[in-house]
């Protein structure tokens, strides 16, 4: 080896770096070892050299000085432009914001499908509600003939194109005035054709013509399980349609008005207050009973009443015919029964103390002083325990042993009792004469 030659790179004599040290490289992490400074003195020598100038600092300084004062100008315009207009971008951004609902219309043919009948001539639900709809009415109930104070309201059942309608007797006073509007939103005055508390049927017509009469069905041939409708106008909401199905057939329901038993058909459909006296309909369009809230169980959800058409079929014919039900009586009282607990504790309750042990009877509320009985020995207050000697305690006992017996024009024995508050029981016995009911009130 040259004596002259550096033992860290090859350099000669000569070479002007020669009294520097050479960077070292390791062979296994090919990185620069010790000589840091040489390395930091290599490159600065590499870069170009900058000339001085004596003005350049101050000439700098004022640039950036403009440049900050335009940059806050521009930062303080921009604050106040955005505070100035920041409620119309945002009410505009609110505006030309949209949100995504998704929607379809029913097919082209969908509304025809709801009024097509099947193989056996039954409608759908919509065309079963469609056939039978323009034949419900509302009714309005009010105390005075300028019929300014509303009493109740009601539905009804169009039977004729010339204003016959058939409605329940609760829905009507005897002493009212009453208004019926149809589905075509026309208002007419009605008047009593006749009514019969009992079955809680009545009649009423509207001097109209060209009014679409409902189609009764026969009640006999309706099945459990058989899907129905009921269409009335419960709390004066017009025209209103439930679904159900028929829950039961022929059940003899006494209705809490007057406590008389009509056959009624059981359904779920919803039967509502202002539901009375319109429709039970069948998928065929065919009105097989009318509805009444008076039959209803208030007490267990999904129990609705209606009587079925063929007990009111023969019920219309004669209240348009004598404007009552012939062959009716009336004795002339008003009376409670002892057929349920809660009606003894109100009797007892209306005397003020109990009664003796073991001691029944019906209870005579009132006594209507245009009838027989009023000219007789019975009092209000008092009891009637027996008729012709048969025990009675309970409105059935007392109806069906007269009617075994007795028609209107017949004079009826009857076993009466006065009970003191003591205790004391007083009996005597009367006689009174059955009066004809033509007012179906009875």
């Amino acid at each position: 080896m040259d004596n002259n030659e550096n033992l860290y790179g090859g350099g000669s004599a000569e070479d002007p770096g020669e009294n520097r040290q050479q960077v070292k490289y390791d062979a296994f992490m090919y990185e620069p070892i010790g000589f840091e400074e040489y390395a930091r003195m290599t490159e600065a020598e590499s870069l170009p050299k900058k000339k001085k100038h004596s003005g350049g600092n101050k000439g700098a300084l004022a640039f950036f000085a403009v440049l900050a004062v335009f940059t806050m100008g521009l930062g303080v315009f921009g604050i106040v432009y955005d505070i100035t207009t920041s409620r119309e971008r945002l009410a505009g951004l609110t505006e030309d914001k949209t949100t995504v609902i998704f929607q379809a219309k029913k097919p082209d043919a969908a509304n025809d499908i709801a009024g097509e009948i099947d193989e056996y001539g039954r409608y759908t639900t919509e065309g079963a509600a469609a056939a039978v709809r323009g034949s419900i009415v509302e009714i309005y109930t009010y105390s005075d003939p300028s019929h300014k104070t509303l009493v109740s309201t009601g539905s009804g059942v169009i039977i004729t194109e010339d204003g016959y309608i058939v409605t329940n007797a609760h829905v009507l006073q005897a002493d009212g005035y009453h208004d019926v509007r149809t589905a075509d939103d026309k208002i007419y005055s009605a008047k009593i054709v006749g009514r019969d508390s009992k079955t809680d049927i009545a009649v009423i017509k509207v001097s109209a013509d060209g009014l679409t009469p409902a189609v009764f069905g026969d009640s006999d041939q309706v099945t459990v399980g058989e899907q129905v409708i009921a269409i009335g106008n419960p709390a004066g909401l017009t025209g209103s349609v439930t679904d159900g199905i028929v829950s039961a057939v022929d059940r003899n329901v006494r209705s809490d008005y007057t406590g008389f038993e009509m056959k009624c058909i059981q359904t779920n459909a919803a039967i509502s207050p202002g539901n009375s006296g319109g429709a039970l309909v069948d998928m065929y369009g065919h009105v097989i009973g009318i509805t009444s809230s008076k039959y209803v169980n208030d007490r267990y959800e999904g129990l609705g009443f209606a009587i079925t058409i063929n007990e009111v079929a023969p019920i219309i014919d004669e209240l348009i015919s004598n404007g009552f039900i012939s062959g009716r009586f009336k004795i002339g009282i008003t009376l409670l029964d002892m057929s349920a607990p809660e009606n003894y504790l109100n009797i007892c309750s209306k005397l003020g103390y109990d009664l003796p042990k073991d001691f029944k009877g019906i209870y005579i509320e009132n006594i209507d002083e245009t009838c027989d009985i009023a000219k007789t020995k019975l009092r209000t207050g008092d009891f009637i325990t027996a008729i012709d000697g048969i025990p009675v305690s309970t409105y059935d006992e007392l109806y069906s042993t007269i009617t075994a017996s007795y028609g209107a024009g017949d004079t009826v024995p009857a076993d009466c009792a006065h009970v003191d508050e003591d205790g004391t029981v007083t009996e005597y016995s009367i006689r009174f004469k059955l009066m004809e009911d033509t007012s179906g009130d009875y």
